[in-house]
């Protein structure tokens, strides 16, 4: 399934995309897609009922954050071999994590605000784990149970605010709108391997990033292995897998208002974003 949020900011109505592509309202079945829509128990009871009775949304809504409950971010960062390489980083021995505010979240398609005081702002196409039931301790091999879905995401990122300025990355990657998610959440069902998605991303309409998720240092379910052993993980929770090589901060070239951005993770849904200047 493809699930969705769709309508004006702090409005949103849920939604599935069916095969057709088009754009159905399950408004009169749930109320939101939440923690119990991310349970498998959960998931049953949407597969259970039939798209094509579902009335069509009309035209092209906004579309939000595909779910709600998020309790926390977390990043880990140079988990692409070329991208460790880009970055002059040696290979890290284990997952490098970093949490990201949970109010830079955004919609797929809304804007990006580009900070005050930004000299460095910068992109980052993403694979987005999303955690479906409480994880704790679990081991590898029963990690994927845990996953909902997965999702396309925009790693927004400030390289000046992140390295120059002192302290952890956190300061770099929480800024408001430097977290796009979606345009819609893909259940685990419909992934299989999730280490062989190829993402990309467009800078006013040129390639820059252009890579596949097989060459992740650490693959996803060591990553919410791993994780789970720091902290406990909680339905909706977002884990952003890393970004392969082409970002702005490895070819010397930074976002500016005006810059237009289109990003995608095969399967998962294109992002569109334009930079626009604090107001």
């Amino acid at each position: 399934m493809k699930l969705v949020r769709y309508g004006a900011r702090g409005r949103e109505k849920p939604g599935i995309i069916t095969a057709d592509g088009s754009l159905r309202d399950l408004s009169a079945h749930v109320a939101d897609i939440g923690w119990a829509e991310l349970s498998d128990a959960g998931q049953k009871r949407l597969r259970a009922i039939d798209p094509e009775t579902l009335p069509k949304v009309k035209g092209k809504p906004r579309l939000g954050v595909p779910f709600t409950g998020i309790s926390k971010i977390i990043g880990i960062g140079l988990n692409y071999r070329a991208h460790a390489i880009e970055a002059g980083m040696a290979i890290p021995a284990e997952p490098v994590m970093f949490m990201k505010a949970t109010t830079c979240l955004t919609g797929p398609d809304d804007g990006i605000i580009q900070p005050i005081g930004s000299s460095k702002l910068d992109y980052e196409v993403e694979l987005a784990i999303v955690i479906g039931r409480e994880t704790r301790h679990v081991v590898e091999g029963d990690a994927l149970k845990h996953v909902a879905g997965y999702c396309t995401f925009n790693d927004v990122s400030e390289r000046a605010f992140q390295i120059e300025r002192g302290g952890q990355w956190d300061k770099g990657k929480g800024c408001d709108s430097f977290g796009p998610l979606g345009p819609w959440l893909v259940t685990r069902d419909e992934v299989p391997d999730p280490q062989a998605l190829p993402l990309w991303l467009e800078l006013n309409g040129a390639r820059v990033q252009d890579s596949n998720t097989s060459d992740m240092i650490f693959g996803c379910a060591q990553i919410v292995s791993y994780v789970s052993r720091f902290m406990t993980l909680l339905p909706g929770d977002v884990i952003c897998t890393g970004t392969p090589q082409g970002v702005g901060m490895g070819r010397g070239q930074f976002l500016k208002p005006g810059d237009r951005l289109r990003l995608a993770v095969e399967g998962l849904g294109e992002q569109h974003q334009t930079v626009v200047a604090a107001g």
